[in-house]
């Protein structure tokens, strides 16, 4: 059977179609708008222009579930209008003029979606997992494959960018410290993980599939590597920062590689390197699945009457 899920992000607002068949899991096709929508809040309200963004786009997802006879829908937002004051009045407008529910998610379902989506086929059985996301990054430590400690952060690789780039692509080293700074007292006040010293990071979502992409590309490695040496990504922060006039193979690489997430990839590694030398790893192993399939694991193939 086909299922759909709508994922109302911060960097983007997203639609996917899986073929589920008993425990198979299979996503079939892949839709997505690059809104930016944490940008669309000012002084902690969503602007009335990110609200239309959105019902707009889903309007436009149900014509194709609607022209497919998809009925099965999940729909969810996270951190932009999880964190906005007008959150729950933006979420019932968009209910409203879409005819789609929408389950605004915790920063703790986040992490544990997160978390069961991205282990399902993962082979470590210690170590952390890491969503830096546009509006929030959520941090989950596990044990044998068990949740030990699971934390959501108000830091995100769309938030550093709106409020310390502004109207330019790339950041300057100035402003590349402020986000750093603000990262590391950020990540440093969470006294949950004051206790993990050495842990294998498992990153997932936008910020680390772009930087993989990335990386790839700049050290000559085939497009199916998932490493990332954590020791490369501040050759990768100072080759991109904008005191650096780029020479036209680093335009190519960008518009390649990163095309729609050249303004954000540089604040989500800021975030991702801080993370790394936090907790003394020497790696990231890029997983593909996230949110979305933990959702379905959990809550969908657990049904009774699915």
């Amino acid at each position: 059977m086909l299922y759909a899920m709508i994922d109302v992000g911060s960097n983007t607002i997203r639609m996917a179609i899986y073929e589920i068949d008993g425990d198979r899991v299979e996503m079939i096709m892949k839709r997505k708008h690059t809104v930016g929508l944490a940008s669309y809040v000012k002084d902690g309200f969503m602007r009335r222009e990110g609200v239309e963004k959105v019902i707009e786009i889903i309007n436009g997802y149900n014509e194709f579930l609607g022209d497919f006879g998809i009925d099965r829908v999940t729909a969810f937002t996270t951190a932009a209008l999880r964190n906005a004051y007008n959150g729950r009045q933006v979420v019932e407008e968009i209910e409203y003029r879409t005819g789609r529910e929408i389950h605004v998610m915790t920063g703790d379902e986040e992490a544990t979606f997160d978390f069961i989506g991205a282990t399902h086929n993962l082979i470590d059985e210690d170590g952390l997992l890491i969503d830096i996301g546009g509006g929030s990054t959520e941090i989950v430590y596990f044990e044998n494959r068990s949740i030990k400690v699971k934390v959501s952060l108000p830091i995100g690789s769309l938030g550093f960018h709106t409020r310390y780039t502004g109207i330019h692509i790339l950041p300057s080293a100035s402003e590349c410290d402020e986000m750093r700074a603000e990262a590391e007292a950020t990540i440093s006040a969470v006294k949950e993980y004051q206790a993990v010293t050495h842990a294998q990071i498992c990153g997932i979502g936008g910020t680390f599939k772009g930087a993989m992409a990335l990386y790839n590309s700049m050290y000559g490695l085939p497009k199916r590597n998932m490493r990332m040496e954590v020791k490369r990504i501040s050759d990768i922060l100072w080759r991109f920062q904008r005191e650096h006039e780029l020479t036209q193979q680093d335009k190519v690489l960008l518009m390649r590689t990163v095309p729609e997430r050249m303004h954000t990839f540089i604040p989500g590694l800021i975030i991702a390197d801080v993370l790394a030398k936090r907790f003394g790893s020497q790696n990231i192993i890029f997983s593909d699945s996230g949110v979305r399939e933990g959702y379905i694991y959990d809550r969908i193939l657990d049904r009774e009457d699915f």
